[in-house]
């Protein structure tokens, strides 16, 4: 069985275009977005932790944003140059799962913006 065939059984049809394919979903419409559950967000793929709720801010942007990862060795970054502009893309650094983009207007405690898709990730309560 290919990795392909192996993803598209684990995950939605949503879930695979956005965590396999790179893809996004609409501003406003992940489960995550406006949460304020302490917890952690791990990779909907493989279950690496990937975010802790104490580092996620509203950014106005309608996606789950975050100043910072859990660990520095949970998340990948690249240089995306799709849609005509240069951005880094984030993946999970276990399983290459397509997490979002990272953005250097976040708050002042880091400078950054993790803009992560809901559909790649879970939740853990704490």
């Amino acid at each position: 069985m290919s990795d392909n065939e192996k993803w598209r059984q684990q995950l939605s049809a949503d879930e695979f275009r956005i965590c396999r394919q790179k893809g996004t979903e609409p501003a406003f419409t992940g489960k995550f977005w406006n949460s304020k559950q302490a917890g952690q967000y791990v990779c909907k793929c493989c279950g690496t932790a990937l975010f802790d709720s104490d580092a996620k801010f509203d950014s106005g942007t309608g996606w789950p944003s975050f100043f910072q990862p859990v660990d520095a060795d949970s998340v990948e970054e690249d240089v995306d140059v799709t849609l005509g502009m240069r951005r880094v893309e984030i993946m999970c650094k276990n399983c290459g799962s397509h997490l979002g983009h990272v953005f250097d207007d976040g708050p002042k405690v880091t400078g950054k913006r993790y803009c992560v898709n809901s559909a790649s990730l879970n939740f853990k309560d704490k």
